[in-house]
């Protein structure tokens, strides 16, 4: 499978993400690109996932039809064809265009964690909270929550890592009436995708949600939404709390970095294409599995 790594097309482009390109049409509308890239520890790793990108176009589409009923999101119905008129381009970029609403992005990443892992268990281990949530003692490892948990962060620029903040945080970022908006929908997101995977063997251990606003002011869900991108995916059949569970996403990347003597800056380590392929694999998988595709 052809990988694309980055794109250059004959639009103007507003923005490179870690991961995803985005060219601007009109006034009303953008062109999201979702490239092969990898990001590990907020740092783009040199080589592509061959597939990637269209694996998590597709999910996230899945997921934005599964929610649409809960809130708006920022998908248009304006076909690929009418902005890349050449069809060598189209073909290349397959599933992965995805043409959008131009709308308002609110300057929070909306993290809901179900299980504790990660960063929230360091944070645990230390202090016995998740970003000044308490929780109970004695949870170990990958252990499931009592109830899912917010815990937003900042968004950060290519290269800088997000940071954790409160609630009251993000009231003054985003005002009281918004901020109560956002978590709650988080979390009723998030708890009804967590068990409509289960259904289907996949654990979503904790997930990020990204929110803008129309020019009314109405909430509307944007970027990306349960991939194995924004999400951890953990084999139902194969969870057990004390360990680091094997997964679907890119944490099966990470747990490979950690192995090695790299300092989480820029330029990441060569992946080795053993690495490559396995994670090819796990996106697929987990796409097969919550969409049947």
């Amino acid at each position: 499978m052809s990988a694309v790594y980055q794109t250059d097309l004959p639009l103007p482009l507003l923005h490179k993400g870690k991961v995803r390109d985005i060219y601007d049409i009109d006034e009303q509308h953008m062109l999201i690109v979702t490239t092969d890239r990898l990001s590990a520890f907020d740092v783009v790793l040199p080589q592509p996932i061959p597939g990637k990108g269209a694996v998590l176009n597709r999910v996230a589409r899945f997921w934005f039809g599964r929610t649409a009923g809960l809130l708006p999101n920022h998908l248009s119905d304006m076909p690929l064809d009418a902005v890349i008129s050449d069809p060598q381009q189209r073909e290349r970029l397959g599933d992965r265009a995805m043409i959008v609403k131009k709308l308002k992005p609110l300057p929070v990443e909306a993290i809901v964690r179900g299980y504790i892992i990660g960063s929230g268990w360091k944070d645990y281990q230390r202090s016995g909270a998740v970003c000044g949530i308490p929780l109970p003692a004695g949870l170990q490892l990958a252990d499931r929550l009592p109830e899912p948990i917010y815990t937003p962060s900042t968004k950060a620029a290519v290269g800088q890592h997000d940071e954790n903040i409160d609630f009251a945080a993000t009231e003054g970022l985003l005002g009281a009436d918004i901020a109560a908006q956002v978590r709650d929908m988080s979390l009723r997101i998030y708890s009804e995708a967590a068990a409509y995977a289960l259904e289907r063997g996949i654990i979503i251990a904790d997930t990020k949600f990204e929110f803008g606003l129309d020019p009314a002011g109405r909430l509307h869900l944007i970027d990306e939404v349960l991939t194995p991108d924004s999400s951890r995916f953990w084999p139902a059949d194969q969870y057990r709390p004390g360990i680091s569970p094997p997964s679907f996403d890119k944490q099966f990347v990470r747990d490979y970095l950690e192995t090695l003597d790299w300092d989480k800056t820029p330029p990441g380590p060569e992946l080795p294409e053993e690495i490559i392929r396995k994670t090819a694999e796990k996106y697929r998988e987990a796409e097969q599995r919550l969409t049947g595709q």
